[in-house]
């Protein structure tokens, strides 16, 4: 028969099985269950109400920065989209205006071969005695081979200005000389002495003109 009394119970030593090794020997070891956290938990309960506070105010912090660089992100980001969109409208718009005006170059080197005939043609037709010769013929050749040009150039997008007659616009008129008269008003053109022309909305080439300016004795009797 056992020296303890049967009435007698196992103590809680007794019942609670001998620890060994690395946790047995540090008890203040977190991963032995009821010692606190584990030491990888970032986020510790905290002991009193003034650390919960402070450790709420942290977070707050925190957070804020954290909406503050996303703010900022997003900002960066739609102006960069904007940015983009800006660049690529422009370079449509380079890419049109390069088509639309590809031809500028060689209208204005057309024009003056274009004058020249003109004035070839004016100085035949002067210097003829009759209205036939035998130079009629070349000169309707001449004058055929100026409007197949101009019918050209026309056709690549320019338009001719308007100028006999109209006030003068120095925007798209270029004053010779100017010419004494009281049959228009001062400022009018009187006569085109070589046609201007538009590309599109562009100046190719502005009108040369003479322009009307008050007589002496219009300007005495004033």
């Amino acid at each position: 028969m056992s020296d303890r009394s049967k009435d007698e119970r196992p103590s809680d030593e007794e019942l609670t099985p001998e620890r060994s090794g690395p946790l047995a020997a540090d008890p203040a070891n977190p991963l032995v269950p009821g010692n606190g956290q584990s030491p990888e938990d970032p986020f510790p309960e905290p002991a009193t109400l003034t650390q919960a506070l402070a450790l709420l105010a942290e977070r707050r912090r925190e957070l804020a920065d954290v909406e503050a660089k996303l703010r900022d992100a997003e900002d960066r980001h739609l102006r960069d989209r904007a940015e983009l969109e800006n660049f690529k409208r422009r370079m449509q718009r380079e890419r049109a205006d390069a088509l639309r005006y590809a031809s500028e170059g060689l209208l204005r080197d057309l024009l003056p071969a274009i004058d020249n005939l003109g004035r070839a043609i004016q100085a035949a037709k002067e210097s003829r005695s009759d209205g036939a010769g035998a130079a009629g013929p070349l000169i309707d050749g001449v004058e055929m081979v100026q409007r197949q040009l101009v019918d050209t150039v026309e056709r690549q997008g320019a338009s001719r200005i308007e100028a006999r007659g109209k006030a003068f616009d120095p925007s798209v008129h270029e004053a010779v000389v100017q010419v004494e008269t009281d049959q228009v008003p001062p400022g009018t053109v009187v006569d085109e002495l070589a046609p201007g022309y538009r590309l599109h909305d562009r100046l190719l080439r502005a009108a040369q003109v003479s322009v009307a300016k008050p007589s002496r004795r219009e300007s005495r009797e004033n």
